[in-house]
């Protein structure tokens, strides 16, 4: 799991999550229930969840587009940031881990905001790009199998309003950036 974006020793850690983060308990609960599963790596650390927040905040955002859910930590954090009418809809393939994901939503009293689809974002993606209307969204988080980035940000990007923003995770994953 990803307990952190910059590797420090623990106690350093420790202390900067205590003076900088404010996580909710309920995000507390659904970081540490992922963080016991085999495929915990694939979780946001909550500083990263945090700064989602603040980035859905300060766009403005009313819409928001999120690829790979996992157990919804992600998720819940945008949801979260939106106004009490914003909309996110929500690419998965698994109905297991959103199971997770939408029992935190619905005791956020988030779950009226998510609009979760499970199966192949692809398709999920091309499914909004053909709507008429098109809808827009004001902010796309992209964290989901990484072979497909460059389609999903092509698609998230034709479906973002002028002006919003794209986060992807892993950008730097390994360095590979570096090293294509």
């Amino acid at each position: 799991m990803a307990n952190r974006t910059i590797h420090f020793d623990d106690c350093l850690h420790e202390y900067l999550l205590s003076v900088s983060t404010r996580e909710p308990e309920l995000f507390r609960r659904l970081r540490e229930e992922t963080y016991a599963m085999p495929e915990s790596s694939m979780q946001i650390a909550p500083e990263q969840g945090q700064f989602m927040q603040l980035l859905v905040e300060l766009i403005g955002a009313k819409t928001a587009l999120e690829v790979g859910v996992f157990t919804g930590y992600s998720a819940l954090c945008v949801a979260s940031a939106l106004p009490a009418d914003g909309r996110l809809v929500a690419c998965d393939v698994s109905a297991e881990w959103t199971g997770i994901a939408h029992g935190y939503w619905k005791e956020a009293g988030l779950d009226s905001k998510i609009d979760l689809r499970i199966g192949p974002a692809l398709d999920t993606l091309q499914s909004l790009r053909n709507q008429n209307p098109r809808p827009t969204f004001d902010f796309a988080f992209i964290d989901a199998d990484k072979q497909n980035y460059d389609a999903y940000y092509e698609l998230a990007l034709e479906l973002l309003r002028p002006g919003g923003l794209i986060a992807i995770d892993n950008v730097i994953w390994s360095g590979k950036v570096a090293d294509p």
